[in-house]
């Protein structure tokens, strides 16, 4: 009796301070949105995985949900874009009967609307699978920089604009802060790498990382998108 009372109060314990946890960041997500002056929302939004459903990290698994969510809008390519970021939640059951289990993942995001129509672009460090890939004939773009190819895996729907976008300054820029994952579809541009929370101070830090991506972008290729 003694050592079930003892799994039930560790219980309680852990569960009183997971919602501290929470309530924590949500008082520091706040501040965080205030200082960029975004609009905060901690509330469940159900339909945010419709809403950017081009974006695979937001179709895994069931009981998808955003919360803790900051929206406004940010200056980049001379224009006023805007901004959605925050948290991520989603679930994933295997098994069955007793061995059924449901475990919750989390992550964070940060996705922007650029002013103009573009092709799709993904650039993301350069994995096992996408190694695995390679070897078999699946190859992505490849760079004059062998060690860009080397640790970056790039899609693009226009190796032109890939070519375009990650000229030598930019795939330097991404080689020294090894970002997340960038994802340029349906007319937005998402950074995630969909398997972990950031500290609230990280949006503002990944905020500066895209400001500062995207001012790295050829007038040329701005001109011609903006026709």
């Amino acid at each position: 009796m003694l050592f079930i009372f003892a799994l039930v109060a560790l219980a309680a314990l852990g569960a009183y301070l997971s919602w501290k946890a929470e309530q924590q960041r949500r008082t520091d997500l706040e501040r965080v949105a205030a200082s960029l002056d975004l609009r905060y929302d901690p509330s469940d939004d159900d339909s945010h995985d419709d809403e950017y459903a081009q974006f695979d990290v937001f179709r895994r698994g069931h009981s998808r949900t955003a919360r803790n969510t900051m929206r406004g809008a940010v200056e980049l390519f001379g224009s006023r874009c805007r901004l959605c970021m925050g948290d991520f939640r989603y679930k994933v059951t295997s098994g069955s009967g007793k061995h059924r289990r449901t475990t919750t993942y989390r992550f964070s995001y940060l996705i922007v609307h650029p002013p103009w129509p573009a092709p799709t672009l993904l650039v993301r460090p350069e994995g096992l699978f996408d190694k695995l890939k390679g070897a078999i004939g699946f190859d992505d773009i490849d760079f004059e920089s062998e060690e860009f190819s080397r640790k970056f895996y790039v899609q693009s729907s226009d190796k032109r604009f890939a070519y375009d976008v990650l000229h030598p300054r930019v795939m330097e820029f991404l080689l020294k802060e090894q970002p997340d994952a960038l994802d340029l579809e349906g007319g937005a541009l998402c950074v995630s790498d969909g398997s972990r929370l950031w500290e609230p101070d990280d949006f503002r830090a990944r905020l500066d990382f895209v400001r500062r991506f995207c001012e790295l972008w050829p007038r040329h290729l701005l001109v011609d998108l903006a026709k």
